[in-house]
């Protein structure tokens, strides 16, 4: 009998809910079990999952990797899926494949590079990875003169944190003065250029942003899989035009993601996002993680994440070629379940038997209390694609 696969997902997006779904409805009809593990007890993803536990708080990140290493000996975890402190994680594969775990994560030269958008544009555009202009600004000062350099060709301007995920901290610059217009309705992400400059001139916190044209749509998200071996198995674009989502398999989307994804080490679950800038894709960003949205790639028959845990346990997939690509497709929201938590709820029973491969539809059962040490930590992530 083939025995099951025991992967972990650490504090992780809620949309991961159905990676690992797709985990568990694999073609191979092998055996999953997953373990989860987050900062908040209303996370989806612990209710989802067969064992469940909270994280303790406020480890250092070495600290979380002997954390993370003794979670995989105890539990016998034979894929991790990092993303709470990937960084360091990564740094200690060989310590986490001595306790016999495979991590499903990208090289740790990759992650590095790609921590910082301004040391990853450099180094795209140092093998022909078209970006947009940008700059690096720290001061009021530096502001201003980028802001005044993209308005005088035209365009826009935005900023965004140097080192950050998702959305966060991305504002467009206006210079129209605030108003009732600016109350009306829902928030907006523009911010009064003359309210920015005020803040950075009088505030004792250092400020590190990146400073660019606000691109234009389509937004388009390759989602890669890379072997250890560096060579690309698969590379399908998601495209984002406002509410409404598609696929491309187009060779102006998928070329610079595939060089970027075998050349820098991205190996495993990566998500490289494009847009438009005046009439070329340019790269936007860089995930060395699997995306929020990977499981939408089900309406093109393909099951990405089992693929990745196959490569990580060292069975090649083989090329995955989407056999059809969906049709065109909104993004909403839907309810999912929550742990039933009690006063010493901290963790899931683990399963003693083998798992089927597709889940029954019983409610998840309550978890119980791990260790009083094991307390919240953290807000819950916000989900990207």
């Amino acid at each position: 009998m083939v025995s099951r696969v025991r992967v972990w997902l650490n504090r992780t997006y809620a949309e991961n809910v159905f990676f690992m779904e797709q985990l568990r409805r694999n073609p191979s009809d092998r055996a999953v079990e997953i373990h989860a593990t987050h900062g908040d007890a209303d996370s989806p993803v612990l209710a989802a999952a067969d064992t469940a536990a909270m994280e303790p708080e406020g480890l250092s990140p070495a600290a979380y990797v002997e954390y993370a290493l003794d979670q995989c000996d105890r539990r016998e975890i034979d894929v991790f899926v990092p993303r709470l402190h990937q960084d360091a994680i990564v740094e200690h594969r060989a310590d986490f494949e001595a306790v016999g775990t495979k991590l499903l994560a990208p090289t740790p030269e990759a992650v590095a590079v790609f921590q910082d958008k301004a040391t990853a544009y450099q180094a795209v555009e140092a093998v022909g990875v078209p970006t947009p202009p940008w700059w690096r600004v720290r001061s009021a000062d530096e502001l201003l003169v980028a802001v005044e350099q993209l308005e005088a060709d035209g365009h826009k301007a935005c900023f965004k944190p140097a080192v950050g995920a998702g959305g966060v901290g991305f504002r467009v610059i206006t210079r129209a003065p605030f108003s009732m217009s600016h109350l009306n309705g829902f928030p907006s992400p523009y911010v009064q250029l003359d309210m920015v400059l005020d803040v950075l001139r009088n505030t004792d916190e250092d400020v590190d942003w990146l400073v660019m044209p606000r691109l234009e749509q389509p937004e388009v998200s390759v989602d890669c899989l890379t072997g250890p071996d560096s060579r690309i198995r698969m590379a399908i674009g998601r495209t984002k035009n406002g509410r409404r989502r598609g696929f491309t398999l187009d060779e102006a989307w998928l070329r610079p993601a595939r060089l970027i994804a075998e050349g820098f080490g991205l190996h495993h679950l990566s998500n490289i996002q494009f847009r438009m800038y005046e009439d070329r894709p340019v790269l936007m960003d860089v995930n060395t993680r699997p995306a929020g949205g990977l499981h939408q790639l089900q309406l093109c028959g393909i099951n990405a994440p089992w693929a990745a845990v196959q490569l990580a346990l060292g069975e090649d997939p083989g090329d995955l070629v989407p056999p059809f690509l969906g049709q065109d497709y909104a993004v909403i929201s839907a309810p999912r379940p929550v742990r039933a938590v009690s006063a010493h709820a901290d963790e899931a029973p683990a399963h003693t038997s083998t798992l089927p491969a597709v889940p029954a539809t019983t409610a998840v059962e309550e978890p119980v209390a791990e260790a009083t040490a094991e307390a919240s930590a953290g807000a819950p992530a916000t989900a990207t694609a």
